[in-house]
C-alpha cells in the first residue's frame, strides 16, 4: 500500500520564513557553484530578501509548504520586452528541497508562476537552466518549450 502524499501550498513568502528561506537558497546557490570562494557576498543574499518585501521591487519569491514545512522556493521577476506589449516574467530561481524532488514541489511552484503570470496581464513566463540540470530538465520537458537558444554573458568590470 502506498502512503498517500499530504497537498502541497504555495503562497507568497514572509519576512518570517527567512530561517526556512535562507537554507534553500544556500543549497540552491550551491548547485550553481557559487559556494565557499565563488559564494555570493552576504549583501546579495541581504538585498534579495528585502527586494521581496519592497512593493517598488519587481523581485518576488514564493514557497511550497508541505505539512507546514518549506520545502521549495521560487524567485520570479516581472519586465518590459521589446516583442510583447505586456510584460514579460522570467523565472530566476527555482529550488526543491532534495528530500522533496519529484514529489511535485517544482511543479507546483511554476503552475502557481503561471498563475500569477496570468494575473499580471503576462503572456510569457520563461527561464533558464545549466544543460546538466538533468533533473530540472525532465521536469521543466513537460511544463515549458524550450526555443534552443543559448546564453551568452559578459561580466562587466
Amino acid at each position: 500500500m502506498t502512503k498517500k502524499r499530504s497537498p502541497v501550498s504555495v503562497r507568497p513568502v514572509t519576512p518570517q520564513d527567512f530561517d526556512a528561506w535562507k537554507p534553500l537558497w544556500d543549497d540552491y546557490n550551491a548547485f550553481y557553484e557559487r559556494v565557499g570562494p565563488t559564494a555570493l557576498p552576504d549583501e546579495v543574499t541581504d538585498t534579495t530578501w528585502r527586494r521581496f518585501f519592497d512593493a517598488s521591487e519587481p523581485v518576488h519569491c514564493i514557497v511550497a509548504e508541505r505539512e507546514g514545512k518549506v520545502v521549495g522556493m521560487c524567485h520570479y521577476i516581472f519586465h518590459r520586452s521589446t516583442s510583447r506589449l505586456a510584460p514579460v516574467c522570467y523565472l530566476q530561481d527555482l529550488f526543491t528541497a532534495p528530500d522533496y524532488r519529484g514529489h511535485g514541489i517544482g511543479r507546483a511552484l511554476i503552475q502557481r508562476v503561471y498563475e500569477i503570470a496570468r494575473e499580471a496581464g503576462s503572456t510569457r513566463v520563461y527561464w533558464l537552466t545549466h544543460t546538466t540540470n538533468t533533473p530540472g530538465r525532465t521536469l521543466y520537458d513537460k511544463v515549458a518549450k524550450n526555443l534552443g537558444f543559448i546564453q551568452y554573458i559578459h561580466e562587466v568590470p
